[in-house]
C-alpha cells in the first residue's frame, strides 16, 4: 500500500485548540508525522520557542522569503504574515512521513491548488460559545482583538466546506484518535495507490495465461 507521505492541512477558528490538538495527536503518534514549523511575523506568546512553535522573523525577512519563492504558502492575518517554508515540506514527504501543516483558510485552500492530494481538516468548538470562551480563557489577548478574531470566524465559516473532513474538538483524546483514524486511512484510499493497484493487475493477467 502507500509509502508515500500524505501532505495534510489543518485549520481551525482561532481559539479551537488545534495547537493543544496537534500536540496531543504527535504525543500518541508521534512516530508517524512530522510537523511542519510556519513562519511568521507575530511576536512569540509565552513560553513560544523559535524553531519549535514557529519560526518568528520581521516582516522584512518575511518578505525576502516571498521574493525568493521559499515558501509553500503565506498569508496575512489580524496584521501578521504567515507561511509554510517549501523545503522542510518536500523532504519530509519524500521519505515517507506525513507532514502536518497548521495554517489558516487563506493558505490551505492555495496548497490545495498547488498539490490537489493534501488532505484538509478543520477543526472546530462545539459552538461559538465554547469558541469566545476559549478566546478569553487564554488570557493573552484584549477584548477588541478577541471580538476581531470571532469577527473573523464569521467569515471563516463559510469555508468550512472545502475541507474534506470536519473535527470537532469537545475531548481532547477523541479527537486525537479521530483525526489519526482519518489520516490512517486516507492511506488507503485508491487514487493514493495507482502502482499497487497496477501491479495486482499484471499479477493476475500473468496468473491467467498460466506466467509465473
Amino acid at each position: 500500500m502507500s509509502k508515500k507521505g500524505i501532505l495534510i492541512v489543518v485549520s481551525g477558528f482561532s481559539g479551537s485548540g488545534k495547537g493543544t490538538l496537534m500536540k496531543e495527536l504527535l504525543r500518541r503518534h508521534g512516530e508517524n508525522y512530522a510537523l511542519s514549523i510556519s513562519a511568521t511575523t507575530r511576536r512569540p506568546r509565552k513560553g513560544e520557542v523559535h524553531g519549535r512553535e514557529y519560526f518568528f522573523m520581521t516582516t522584512e525577512e518575511f518578505e525576502k522569503k516571498i521574493a525568493k519563492e521559499e515558501l509553500i504558502e503565506y498569508a496575512k492575518y489580524v496584521e501578521n504574515y504567515y507561511g509554510t517554508p517549501r523545503d522542510y515540506v518536500e523532504k519530509q514527504l519524500d521519505a515517507g512521513r506525513d507532514v502536518i501543516l497548521e495554517i489558516e483558510i487563506q493558505g490551505a485552500l492555495k496548497v490545495k491548488e498547488a498539490f490537489p492530494e493534501t488532505l484538509l481538516l478543520f477543526v472546530t468548538p462545539p459552538d461559538a460559545d465554547e469558541l469566545k470562551k476559549r478566546l478569553v480563557g487564554r488570557g493573552t489577548e484584549t477584548m477588541e482583538v478577541i471580538e476581531c478574531r470571532m469577527k473573523r470566524a464569521a467569515q471563516e465559516a463559510a469555508g468550512m466546506d472545502k475541507y474534506d473532513y470536519l473535527v470537532v474538538n469537545d475531548e481532547l483524546g477523541r479527537c486525537a484518535e479521530e483525526m489519526h483514524a482519518i489520516i490512517q486511512a486516507e492511506h488507503s484510499r485508491s487514487f493514493r495507490n495507482v502502482e499497487f493497484i497496477q501491479g495486482i493487475k499484471e499479477e493476475l493477467n500473468r496468473s491467467l495465461k498460466g506466467e509465473s
